[in-house]
């Protein structure tokens, strides 16, 4: 499944077609992790690849800089395919496809200074221009008091921006984040996204995010991909799949289903707002319109990219007649009205 976009858009920064990555069991039997997938990352995107448990996600990102070899298909970074690389030659595409992960993965016996500049040492930097440079990196992730300090004094925040520290210090033009707020509270993800967004606009790196929160890829994502059963089964902005979701699987992940199943003859349906429709009274109208109750079931206002979308989950009336008067007046008011449950076609 690939992204579509618009003439003239920014030229892709990672390709994958066809990746396959199939592992053995200890009995000798195969599982499959990844099947089939194709993503189009283009530079500049925040792109954030979700799905539950088991979906693939941590297999993807590592097989994007082929720290796990597909089994088949392949990875093109920044026009290289990486299939065709030596390892020498791998080594120096990851040094511009560079990883952040969950639990931060420093040199506990090393300062933070040290830490960002040992990945500049080991590629040849001398000593003075590493420390040069892991002194501006700490000012751009906020942490220039830090230097001396080892990260055993530092929380789990201040890890992981040294960590992103770290990770620009070969200056790469992509940053492949595993998991990288799932260790922290909510508060201190909420600044590391921002960071993260900061970077992205200050710098121009492209970012993939792998998570299973989907308040992260509403947070800061530019484009999502929606991975179930070790495929993708939906691609598109942020506002697309979350106001018009094409699969049961994003429909499970953007939305809450514990409304589903309430009791009550008439049919469920959730009613998205897109921008200023949030906050009009539709659903007022939508009773005068029908004449009837209507059972509001389950609501929320989310923001993204600083846009309300709201959501209710409502049951109309069991009268067919005012549940076609209600379903009238939602399609009069240009609202998103989509099924409950795994019905997505509206």
């Amino acid at each position: 499944m690939m992204d579509e976009r618009s003439p003239g858009a920014a030229r892709p920064m990672i390709e994958i077609r066809d990746l396959k990555k199939v592992f053995q069991n200890a009995d000798g039997g195969e599982v499959l992790a990844l099947g089939g997938i194709d993503l189009t990352i283009h530079q500049g995107d925040i792109y954030g690849i979700i799905g539950m448990s088991g979906a693939g996600k941590t297999t993807l990102v590592r097989c994007m800089n082929f720290l796990e070899r597909p089994t088949s298909g392949s990875v093109i970074i920044d026009g290289q395919d990486l299939g065709t690389l030596s390892e020498k030659e791998l080594r120096q595409v990851r040094k511009s496809a560079t990883m952040i992960f969950q639990h931060f993965n420093l040199l506990m016996q090393k300062t933070v200074l040290k830490n960002i500049c040992f990945p500049m040492e080991i590629n040849g930097v001398s000593r003075e221009e590493a420390r040069r440079r892991a002194l501006e990196l700490l000012e751009i992730v906020g942490l220039p008091d830090k230097a001396d300090a080892y990260p055993a004094h530092l929380s789990g925040g201040q890890k992981q921006r040294v960590a992103i520290a770290r990770a620009l210090a070969t200056n790469p033009k992509v940053l492949l984040c595993d998991e990288a707020t799932s260790a922290l509270d909510p508060m201190t993800t909420r600044s590391i996204l921002e960071l993260l967004k900061d970077i992205n606009h200050r710098l121009g790196i492209t970012i993939v995010i792998i998570t299973h929160e989907m308040s992260v890829i509403r947070e800061i994502c530019t484009h999502v991909a929606v991975l179930d059963g070790s495929r993708v089964a939906e691609t598109g902005t942020v506002e697309q799949v979350f106001s018009r979701p094409k699969t049961a699987a994003a429909l499970r992940l953007f939305y809450s289903s514990d409304a589903a199943g309430v009791g009550g003859e008439g049919q469920q349906v959730r009613i998205v707002f897109e921008g200023i429709k949030a906050y009009e009274p539709i659903v007022s109208g939508m009773i005068n319109a029908c004449h009837a109750p209507v059972n509001i079931l389950y609501g929320s206002i989310e923001r993204i990219k600083g846009k309300a979308y709201g959501q209710l989950v409502v049951q109309l009336p069991a009268d067919e007649k005012a549940a076609r008067l209600a379903l009238e007046y939602l399609d009069m008011c240009d609202v998103v009205v989509k099924g409950v449950g795994n019905n997505v076609d509206g």
